[in-house]
């Protein structure tokens, strides 16, 4: 008797058959990224041989200088002028970095026999259009902004690297995994597990949300937006 957990196995193996590319040599992957303060776990996921498969698992430094980090809070005690071209300074090193790590980062995929066209983000909670001055008047604006910068920076490196971009909230990541698989909670967390287990540690938080936004990219279906 067939169990409900094969059912569920072959059914998610047959939606990964069923997008392989119709080019037998070529192998579809997309990236996945969770972002912190001045870094991200990247998540590439790839299929082959009609399973998915993790092709690399790390993490993207986007920053050169430690007060990069948090550039609101290294310019919260300068003069309105200086303090703005502070944080211009760190935004534009942080795009800079990122366009350069998402560029070697769809290299290598290149190199190891995929091809990259889709870049799964896990998203926050939009940002008002803040200028930099209100910004920081309220200190809690500036964790605020300095969580929305990394995201943005990866979003427009994405964008740079013409890769179609899928923003997922990250409290409706399974949700949108379960509809882009088209199947069960259930069967979409038994394979991450399998998935960690295929790599190893680290496979914490980070590492499964980056994988729920690369599995929901690779499908190319969900049109998420938000940053």
């Amino acid at each position: 008797m067939l169990r409900a957990t094969d059912a569920a196995r072959d059914y998610l193996r047959a939606w990964i058959k069923r997008n392989v590319s119709q080019k037998s040599n070529e192998l579809k992957a997309a990236f996945g990224f969770k972002a912190h303060s001045g870094w991200a776990v990247l998540v590439v996921l790839g299929i082959r041989k009609g399973d998915l498969e993790i092709l690399e698992r790390s993490r993207v430094e986007l920053v050169e200088e430690e007060w990069a980090k948090q550039p609101y809070h290294a310019a919260e005690n300068l003069e309105p002028a200086d303090a703005r071209r502070t944080v211009k300074r760190g935004i534009d090193a942080a795009k800079r970095i990122a366009l350069r790590e998402l560029r070697s980062a769809v290299k290598r995929t290149g190199e190891s026999g995929f091809e990259v066209r889709d870049c799964g983000l896990v998203a926050g909670n939009p940002m008002p259009d803040w200028s930099v001055d209100e910004i920081l008047a309220v200190h809690f604006r500036m964790h605020k902004a300095e969580g929305v910068l990394f995201r943005d920076v990866l979003a427009k490196a994405a964008d740079g690297c013409e890769l179609r971009l899928v923003a997922v909230a990250e409290k409706l990541l399974l949700q949108h995994a379960q509809s882009a698989l088209k199947t069960s909670a259930s069967s979409v967390l038994r394979k991450i597990v399998e998935l960690g287990k295929s790599v190893g540690a680290p496979w914490g938080k980070d590492q499964k949300e980056a994988t729920l936004a690369a599995m929901i990219a690779l499908q190319g279906t969900y049109r998420g937006s938000g940053r």
